[in-house]
């Protein structure tokens, strides 16, 4: 049974995928929502919120603005720092230090200052050493903990304890392969995707695929992690618990393409191996001119891609001429529990290409087709 009333939820990272997404379900769900962010989520615009900019390596910050969070209820920590080039920082010391001290900085004095109830945190693969090593098909939230470095351990580590000494509940989330409308992140792939089609239309040359060998994926969207972390915040089931989050099924990128290039207007072209973290900001005077002779939003090159040109190379298995090793995880557990929401994944993508045409940070349709 689902306890029925709704409180304050702060949101951290809220201009991110999965912050954005999970302001809005809880808003739409009749939560009073604190959005915690640097910046004020665009995606937002038009909602009623409470925003604040909180630096959250600053711990007197922190400190400071906890007492302005007193109505505080329910957490949703979706905030994280990396490191430039993404994937070689997941392993560094000081990328882990950081994301463990952010977290701390947050938490220490809000539960101090509020009555928290329920705080979820996010995951994700490499919670399961997939990228240190080959994991076990599928991965299930019940395996033994693979023991790398990885902030994840220090976030979870962290949250049993307070859970345990202050008595508030924790659910933890593992979503795979998130997509969403936020361009400007660190994982998202799918704005890096909508320019390298729209550079290579400009440069006369055909949507071809970048890839390495094909890697079979599963993704999520990022509406279903929110509506997720909604359900968690109220479900008794969820309370203490791990869960892995899929879409449902089973996905390569390659087999997506030509829904891609329909949506984008784009026509494909036989395969072409590159890297998109090094062809995209090689091409960044193009990109400005696409932008003016468009009438695009002014987004320069790198504020559009974020970090996920890099996350798109390992996405797209670049330079692989094996496939890779499978990274499935078992979403038996959270269904079990009584959360059941699914996504098509062809679907998925396509809907996020046409909102990232229709708020002019892609070229329209019409437009990149010529």
């Amino acid at each position: 049974m689902l306890l029925s009333r709704p409180g304050t939820v702060l949101i951290a990272g809220a201009s991110g995928l999965v912050g954005t997404a999970a302001a809005r379900a809880f808003l739409e769900a009749g939560w009073e929502v604190v959005a915690l962010s640097r910046r004020r989520p665009e995606l937002l615009e038009g909602y009623d919120y409470q925003h604040a900019a909180l630096d959250l390596t600053d711990a007197s910050a922190c400190a400071a603005a906890a007492a302005t969070f007193r109505s505080v209820t329910h957490v949703v920590y979706g905030a994280v720092h990396e490191l430039p080039g993404l994937v070689a920082g997941w392993r560094d010391p000081l990328q882990i230090e950081t994301n463990g001290r952010m977290l701390r900085n947050l938490l220490d004095p809000l539960l101090d200052a509020a009555a928290i109830e329920h705080v979820t945190i996010l995951q994700g693969t490499k919670a399961y050493g997939g990228h240190v090593r080959a994991m076990r098909v599928p991965a299930r939230e019940s395996q033994p903990r693979v023991e790398h470095p990885n902030f994840y351990w220090l976030h979870e580590d962290y949250i049993r304890e307070q859970s345990a000494r202050r008595g508030f509940a924790f659910t933890i989330l593992r979503p795979q392969l998130v997509v969403g409308p936020n361009h400007g992140v660190v994982m998202n792939p799918l704005p890096v995707l909508g320019v390298y089609a729209a550079m290579r239309r400009a440069e006369g040359l055909p949507f071809s695929y970048p890839g390495g060998a094909d890697w079979v994926w599963e993704m999520v969207d990022t509406r279903l992690v929110a509506d997720a972390a909604l359900w968690a915040a109220r479900a008794p089931a969820a309370a203490g618990e791990t869960f892995n989050l899929t879409n449902g099924e089973v996905f390569t990128w390659r087999d997506l393409w030509p829904a891609m290039a329909r949506t984008l207007g784009v026509e494909i072209g036989p395969d072409e191996p590159l890297s998109l973290a090094a062809w995209l900001p090689a091409r960044a005077a193009l990109w400005d001119g696409i932008v003016r002779s468009h009438g695009l939003r002014p987004l320069a090159l790198g504020e559009l891609l974020g970090e996920s040109h890099h996350y798109a190379d390992l996405c797209l298995a670049c330079g692989a001429s094996q496939p890779p090793a499978p990274t499935f995880v078992s979403t038996v557990k959270i269904r079990q529990a009584g959360f059941h929401a699914a996504y098509d994944t062809e679907a998925s993508v396509c809907h996020w290409l046409e909102d990232l045409m229709d708020r002019g940070i892609l070229p329209p349709r019409a437009a990149v087709a010529g």
